[in-house]
């Protein structure tokens, strides 16, 4: 699992770490995002992370994800809205879950979330439920999966 913000140059770099894990583990992989926007730096990651709940509303979180990760020098309104239609979004229906309350307190809880946890900034990773310290290259990573993989019951 991962917290992150769509604004930090670093969880831009460890989305390709995901990819790579991904490819490299398969079906036995399960990536799970959680937002956590740091507005006071990141004056459009809040935005940012409605945009991503409200394209899984339509069934492409992943495809804005990647889009804002892509573009996080270009996440101005406009911007994010062309992504919409660039991805296929009903973009009415898209323009009215961003504002939705629903969607802000989902971006809140994941917030919660992380606070709860512990994890103060981005990316923050767990591994197997367990907060991930230290580098998040793809072999720290992969690493570490395979240890918690060990210590899973069947």
């Amino acid at each position: 699992m991962e917290y992150g913000d769509f604004e930090c140059p670093y969880c831009a770099r460890a989305t390709g770490v995901t990819k790579e894990l991904r490819e490299r583990f398969g079906d036995r992989f399960r990536y799970v995002f959680r937002h956590l926007p740091l507005p006071d730096v990141h004056p459009h990651a809040v935005p940012a992370a409605w945009a991503a709940v409200a394209a899984g509303a339509q069934g492409r979180f992943w495809q804005m994800h990647d889009l804002l990760y892509e573009h996080q020098d270009r996440l101005e309104f406009e911007d994010i809205a062309a992504y919409a239609i660039e991805i296929g979004l009903d973009v009415e229906r898209f323009l009215d879950d961003i504002d939705a309350e629903e969607t802000a307190e989902r971006v809140r809880a994941d917030a919660a979330g992380a606070e709860a946890s512990g994890a103060r900034g981005t990316p923050t990773f767990f591994v197997g439920g367990r907060r991930h310290t230290g580098p998040y290259d793809a072999e720290t990573l992969a690493a570490e999966l395979e240890r918690s993989a060990s210590h899973d019951p069947p």
